[in-house]
């Protein structure tokens, strides 16, 4: 929190601030927040100029007390004066920067967002040891054999349902600084080597806000039937993913067992 008459306290506490912001601003998952952003930076350049011309100010006033280690009072003189004109200098390069942040704002307020047109939901998402092996099939094939395999943790509507009952659903794959990603189709592969974690997205397109069931008749709707099918869909889903990783071999999606079964390839 400001101290409002610590500067040093309050130096420190605005640059975690900016530390914090520049580590925040890595993800922006909502482009309707840039204009707030934005507004709040060009508060806060104002108040950089002016603590900067302040700052200058205060090395001229105890320029008479400026001396180097040895006790030349000429030459702290001269530096104090120097430390002036660039802390002046500093403030005048912020007021260029304010009067950029000043336009950037405008054309940002004049902005009216679009809804996207689809989005992203879960399908799968893998760490530790089953991560590493999908990173060691990266390694190996390449990503597209990765999410071809990943692929069989994909079981449609069920997984639409698991994910939007989790809330497991972005406007972009979430992505980190050590993440790396590769789309294929609807399909978006995620992973980090650094992390050893995988995850597999598919892209999904929601139903319109006025969309209504069919038919004419009473449609079995409301809070309590959305949470007993998204119950379901949790518990399908949980019993599929568990075949794709207890049937004998985790590396192997269950319809690629049937395959084997039926061509009499498992004993």
């Amino acid at each position: 929190m400001p101290t409002f008459n610590d500067p040093t306290a309050d130096a420190e506490e605005a640059r975690q601030a900016l530390r914090g912001l520049a580590h925040a601003t890595m993800r922006i998952d909502d482009p309707d927040k840039l204009y707030g952003i934005v507004g709040e930076l060009l508060a806060a350049t104002r108040s950089l100029e002016q603590s900067l011309i302040q700052l200058g100010g205060a090395s001229l006033t105890y320029q008479g007390r400026a001396a180097h280690d040895d006790g030349d009072l000429g030459l702290g003189a001269a530096d104090a004066w120097a430390a002036a004109d660039a802390l002046r200098q500093a403030a005048q390069h912020v007021n260029a920067a304010e009067s950029a942040l000043d336009q950037a704002s405008g054309h940002l307020g004049r902005i009216v967002w679009q809804r996207p047109q689809w989005h992203w939901v879960t399908v799968v998402f893998l760490q530790g040891e089953e991560a590493d092996r999908v990173l060691d099939l990266i390694d190996r094939d390449g990503t597209d054999a990765a999410i071809e395999h990943l692929r069989g943790f994909d079981y449609g509507d069920e997984t639409t349902s698991a994910a939007l009952a989790n809330e497991h659903v972005y406007d972009t794959p979430p992505t980190g600084a050590n993440t790396r990603m590769v789309t294929e189709s609807e399909y978006a592969l995620t992973y980090s080597p650094t992390f050893v974690h995988v995850a597999l997205y598919r892209s999904y397109t929601p139903p319109p806000d006025d969309a209504t069931g069919e038919g004419d008749g009473p449609q079995n709707t409301g809070p309590a039937q959305d949470a007993a099918n998204a119950e379901a869909a949790r518990r399908a889903l949980d019993e599929r993913r568990n075949r794709v990783r207890g049937d004998g071999s985790w590396f192997t999606p269950d319809r690629i067992t049937d395959i084997k079964r039926n061509r009499g390839l498992e004993r």
